[in-house]
């Protein structure tokens, strides 16, 4: 299985990137994260752009995930800390782009995925998308304090610890419900409700749109707590890497508690 890419492409006013790596669900790869923040790089430094669109290749995902196998080289709780940080400059690249940002999510926004979505200012799935961060039952890891934000910002407490707490991946007409999407497209129609949503965006005063974001982005970051030493205690357990092999050898994992 490739490392994946992940492209960017201006059409005009508006850039488009695009997560490839299907056969793995899109899950990404430190390559892929890595030419995300490069795409991000791009677009804050392009003149004349107006909205940014990420989507998944294949239809079948938007992102699954980070690819677990990389977790397997981790070895104490400071790796934790290193990747989660690693993780929020890339995140927190997306949400501090200039630009409105449009996830168009077909099939599983999971893990990361559901973290990048997250930053999006604006998302849309399609029918039977589905929603989730499955690391109580998977990996026995844990989330940035940013990224637990989020989602609470995103799907409201209740909803965020159901999904978090019992490992359970939301439906579409949930994140519907919860105000996480925006709308429900059929797969058929989608290319066109994207260029329809693009293109009004395109038309809006963009320094509004841009103080705008800014100032929701502030509201939602002002007085954060630092959350390392709970990064630490998740990466650093042994559960976590019981987690790890266990997911790579395809088998459900004996949690000790330790």
């Amino acid at each position: 299985m490739t490392d994946g890419e992940v492209r960017y492409r201006r059409e005009g006013a508006i850039a488009t990137v695009t997560f490839d790596r299907p056969a793995a669900r899109n899950a990404m790869t430190w390559r892929m994260y890595e030419q995300l923040g490069e795409a991000c790089a791009q677009i804050q430094k392009e003149n004349g752009l107006r909205v940014a669109v990420l989507r998944g290749a294949g239809g079948k995902a938007f992102i699954a995930g980070t690819d677990i196998a990389q977790f397997q080289a981790f070895r104490t709780g400071e790796d934790g800390i290193a990747y989660e940080a690693r993780m929020e400059a890339i995140i927190g690249a997306v949400e501090t782009l200039p630009v409105p940002t449009l996830a168009v999510i077909e099939g599983f926004a999971i893990g990361g995925g559901l973290a990048i979505a997250a930053a999006c200012d604006l998302r849309i799935a399609t029918p039977g998308s589905r929603f989730g961060v499955p690391i109580a039952r998977t990996l026995g890891n844990c989330l940035s304090i940013a990224n637990y934000a989020r989602l609470v910002v995103a799907l409201g407490a209740p909803r965020a610890k159901r999904m978090l707490l019992l490992a359970e991946n939301l439906s579409v007409e949930e994140a519907l419900a919860a105000g996480f999407i925006g709308e429900i497209v059929e797969a058929a129609s989608l290319d066109a409700r994207v260029a329809a949503l693009t293109d009004r965006l395109a038309h809006h005063a963009p320094i509004t749109m841009r103080v705008t974001k800014e100032a929701i982005r502030r509201l939602l970051h002002a007085g954060l707590p630092d959350g390392d030493d709970l990064v630490r205690a998740c990466y650093g357990s042994a559960d976590f890497h019981i987690g790890v092999k266990a997911f790579v050898d395809k088998r459900e994992p004996q949690w000790t508690g330790e």
